[in-house]
């Protein structure tokens, strides 16, 4: 029977290099602090940013539910008593109400028309090359550098040859072409990082261009479409320049110029509180569109990068 002896270990000559095994890189102490402050610098600039954006819009809401006397004597104290009726003021004597209907016709309109027609130019733009191509494509880019106010004049006379003017559907034929270049602009730039195997699958299987644009193309990019779409309603919603010199129309009046109207309306006597119940009837709904719709936004905005 053998009997296995484990070797002794050989003892390294003294003439012999050692080798010595490194420690993992880790950061060292300055970079790391250097970091630390950076965060600490970032973060404290971004508390500052949401307070000076927070604090506006907090204190309209409370400010709603004051009278008159309050807001001047004490404007930051919280109200006594909530009065309610500034906002049933504002919404049934200050015709609030039907600003509200005339702006909701104006942007859903403008918002569907936009969305429909800048998604099939963009789709167009990224996925088919022909003459001219890249030629549109800048003229959409060029729309985005051109300020509205150097059109008013012309627009004003365009439209009013048209008889569109101070019509509800004028002013949304008009909303459309000033969101289409920054609407196409986007698009386009999502469009080219859908894949293209799918189009051209359902290419093999028969399915027309358009088929493949509205049923397999166009629900891909729906992420793309809840983000230029918030932009454009942020945008349309807030519009006061175009409805004030395309539509005098006192009963076609949108929210802001109902607000205008509101705080004139009284003379040397402002009704502040129904103003201030008024602003933020105006406010709420992009608030609400955002918050409901802020996931899709980051993810629209991070798709082509993440691609």
């Amino acid at each position: 029977m053998k009997t296995t002896q484990t070797p002794a270990p050989v003892p390294a000559e003294s003439g012999a290099p050692v080798t010595k095994v490194d420690a993992p890189p880790g950061p060292r102490p300055k970079e790391k602090k250097e970091g630390t402050v950076l965060n600490a610098f970032s973060h404290g600039i971004l508390v500052i940013w949401a307070v000076m954006v927070v604090m506006p819009l907090l204190w309209a809401v409370m400010t709603s539910f004051k009278d008159d006397r309050s807001i001047f004597s004490s404007p930051w104290s919280l109200p006594d008593t909530l009065h309610f009726d500034n906002w049933s003021r504002a919404w049934t004597e200050a015709n609030m109400s039907d600003y509200f209907l005339n702006t909701v016709l104006v942007v859903g309109g403008s918002l569907i028309g936009t969305l429909v027609l800048g998604s099939m130019a963009a789709y167009v733009l990224a996925r088919f090359d022909f003459p001219g191509n890249r030629f549109i494509y800048y003229l959409f880019i060029g729309g985005m550098s051109f300020p509205i106010m150097l059109a008013l004049v012309p627009l004003f006379y365009v439209v009013n040859n048209m008889g569109l003017l101070n019509t509800i559907h004028g002013l949304i034929l008009v909303y459309i072409a000033y969101s289409l270049p920054f609407t196409v602009f986007f698009l386009t730039a999502f469009f080219r990082t859908l894949p293209t195997s799918i189009a051209e699958a359902a290419f093999v299987d028969g399915a027309s261009h358009s088929r493949t644009f509205f049923q397999i193309m166009l629900p891909m990019a729906k992420p793309g479409l809840v983000s230029v779409g918030i932009f454009n309603f942020l945008g349309q919603w807030n519009q006061y320049m175009l409805p004030t010199v395309l539509n005098t129309d006192p009963d076609k009046r949108v929210l802001t110029q109902g607000l205008v109207q509101l705080a004139v309306s009284q003379g040397y006597k402002g009704d502040w509180s129904g103003l201030f119940a008024g602003l933020v009837m105006a406010m709420l709904p992009v608030l609400a569109a955002y918050i409901i719709f802020q996931r899709q936004v980051v993810q629209g905005l991070t798709a082509g990068a993440l691609k």
